[in-house]
């Protein structure tokens, strides 16, 4: 895998419908253990509210998960799940929290209401496009350092940390897919007299 989708950051966001309000959360997430402490944060948070339905979906183990939290079957858990799956995010937990309003929404109501709960939560936490990436280290004379950096950026890299000394040494971060072609760029800018050390892999928001 390449990219995956995922949220940003924890968010959240209300609305009110018929008098019920409903609290949309959503948590980026890399454990089911992580998912099941958010929801119980959200649970004790919010005892007194009527319901709080929930989902997630892990990449490890292709882990999907949900809860009607006492509404009725398929209003509300499968709903959220359903947002999380069409939006294409992953290790990302949503919790709709209910404090009901005396008037029943019925099926398509919840539907919609939960529905929109979820697609608040997911937007306030901001999705993003995780890419993996090779952690890389290169050296090289100061008077290469402007063309190189230069490359590095072109090719959707990050430069992490530069250390000037006697010799440039650049740390970086740069999208497995195009390496080979940002090789390519980097031994024909260099004459082949500069090359880089992968030192390791993990996945950037490089958005």
């Amino acid at each position: 895998m390449l990219s995956y989708k995922t949220i940003e950051k924890a968010g959240h966001n209300e609305f009110v419908e018929q008098r019920s309000r409903f609290i949309g959360y959503s948590k980026p997430v890399a454990s089911e253990k992580e998912a099941l402490e958010f929801i119980n944060e959200k649970r004790r948070v919010h005892w007194d509210a009527k319901h709080n339905v929930y989902a997630y979906v892990l990449r490890d183990g292709q882990v999907k998960r949900y809860s009607d939290d006492g509404e009725p079957h398929g209003t509300a858990g499968v709903p959220v799940l359903d947002v999380i799956l069409k939006s294409g995010v992953t290790d990302t937990a949503v919790v709709v929290t209910r404090y009901f309003g005396g008037i029943l929404l019925g099926t398509g109501g919840l539907v919609r209401a939960y529905t929109h709960g979820a697609k608040i939560a997911l937007e306030s936490g901001r999705i993003i496009t995780m890419q993996s990436c090779y952690n890389a280290v290169l050296k090289c004379d100061y008077n290469r350092y402007g063309k190189i950096s230069g490359l590095i950026s072109s090719n959707g890299g990050v430069t992490d940390n530069t250390d000037f000394s006697d010799i440039v040494v650049i740390e970086y971060h740069i999208p497995k897919q195009g390496f080979e072609l940002f090789q390519k760029q980097l031994a024909d800018a260099m004459c082949g007299e500069v090359t880089t050390e992968i030192v390791g892999e993990r996945f950037y928001n490089l958005d």
